[in-house]
Formats: structure tokens, sequence, C-alpha cells
């Protein structure tokens, strides 16, 4: 193996409740002794494939080019082929195949090369059907970091054979977003598929408040730049990845006074009702 070492950036829906963090860790640390591994997030909530993918997606801009990125949301794993890619800024990739990766490599000029990881140079034998992180995707992310080719890993794959991902987008026009629920965080704010550019068209952005709507609950909210903006109030603000979310002041908890929304809930937005 030659060429410089580089870091791994590791995401997933691990959590840390057991040792699955810990020992894809510890075998890349044993493949790639030098190599940093950089814990982007293992709360990924389970088995979402589109929140790994838009958390990675909105992470990259933060990451060093050299570094590999490792990214383990699979709910059919041991079906998924396991991946590697090169993207055409010179972005490596490794995951399962089921679009995980697709937007990063998109916003990355595309994929420019992949591969299948199956080489017995590359894998742990014997490959348990249910843990491929440790098996097969950690060593792979750990010889790329190392130097070795990304032709090593495996035969090549027609780039066009990989799995895509559709993002959903908010249907924006004048005085209304239709958009849907991304994420939950631990306090309870609602993070939106909404960016401050979509709010362009709606002219939503020079309201005095906005009226958020789902399917079980409603609230008014007013726009804010901090947390400290709210006392007990409901409020909209930019989060750190560039999208919309809704906040309630403490102790309030947005997605519950929203009717206990979750992922993938409708979110209808308009200027606030008198």
């Amino acid at each position: 193996m030659g060429g410089r070492t580089r870091a791994v950036v590791f995401v997933s829906d691990f959590g840390y409740r057991n040792e699955w963090v810990g020992i894809c860790h510890a075998v890349i640390n044993t493949i790639a002794p030098e190599s940093p591994v950089i814990d982007l997030s293992h709360g990924v909530p389970p088995l979402d494939v589109k929140n790994g993918a838009l958390l990675l997606l909105d992470s990259l801009r933060y990451l060093s080019p050299d570094a590999v990125v490792l990214a383990v949301v699979d709910p059919s794993v041991g079906r998924d082929r396991d991946i590697a890619v090169e993207t055409g800024s010179g972005r490596l990739l490794v995951g399962p195949d089921n679009g995980i990766l697709a937007p990063a490599a998109a916003a990355l000029d595309g994929v420019g090369r992949a591969v299948e990881i199956t080489s017995p140079e590359i894998v742990l034998t014997p490959i348990s059907p249910s843990f491929h992180a440790r098996d097969v995707l950690a060593p792979a992310a750990a010889h790329l970091a190392a130097g070795t080719p990304l032709t090593d890993l495996g035969p090549a794959l027609e780039t066009s054979a990989l799995t895509s991902l559709a993002l959903s987008e908010p249907s924006v026009e004048h005085g209304k977003i239709v958009c849907e629920v991304l994420d939950l965080n631990r306090f309870g704010n609602v993070l939106l598929n909404v960016r401050e550019p979509d709010l362009a068209g709606s002219g939503l952005a020079q309201a005095g408040a906005i009226q958020v709507d789902s399917t079980a609950g409603s609230a008014c909210a007013r726009w804010v730049t901090t947390y400290a903006d709210l006392a007990a109030d409901w409020g909209i603000i930019v989060d750190p990845r560039g999208r919309l979310l809704v906040i309630r002041g403490n102790p309030g908890n947005a997605a519950e006074g929203l009717g206990n929304v979750t992922s993938g809930d409708p979110i209808w937005l308009t200027p606030a009702r008198a």
C-alpha cells in the first residue's frame, strides 16, 4: 500500500448501546492505524437511508476532501452490494448500494468510478450476513484511507447501475410551501426539507409570522435568528445545516405540539392567519 494516510468519516444508525461502532473503529485502526476516525453521527434514525443520505449531503462542505466517507445505514444488509466509489471531484465513498451515497456523489460531480467490495485481500472472513459494516465496509474504508487503490477492492461496476435515491423537494408557490418533516432532534424540534432559497418564490420570508400546519396540529411561529429569541413561543429558524427548523421555547416540544409529527409527515407553511 502507498500514498498518504487519510481520515475516515463514519456515519451510521448504530447508536452506542452496543459494540458495533467500537468494533468498526477497531477494524479500521488495525488496518490503518495512522488514520483518524471522525464519528460524524451514529444517531441516524434506525434504517432511515434517506435521513442518513441527507445528513451526509449537508455535512460535505465541512469534511476534508481527502477523507474517506464510510456510510452505513442498511435495512437490507447482506442483500445490497457493498460498494466503493470515487466521485468526479476525487472523493472516496464507501457504503451499501442502497442510495445512501447517491446524493453526496451527485453533489461531488457524480460517480467517476465504482467497484463492488469483494476482494479476499480486503474483506474479513467469515463475513457475517448481518454485520457487513465490520467485515466488508470498514475494512474497505480503512484500506482506501491507507492508500490502497480503488481497483484493488473488487470488480468495476457500471456507474449507471448504481442505486439512486429520490429526495423530496418542497412545493413552492406565492404564499405557500408544502414540505415534509425530515427529522426530529432530541429536543423535539422539527427539521423541514426547506432551504433558504426555497423561500424566495413564496414571499414567506417577509411575513411577520408563519402558520405551520400538519394533519394533526398547527402553530403560529415567528422568524427568529437564535434560540434565545424565544421564551415559550413558537419559532422558525435556519439551522446549521441550512434548513428550516420549527422550534418551541422551553419547555415546549414542537413535534408534540404539531400532533406528534414524525419523519415524512407533510407540513404546510403559509402566512399567519389573522
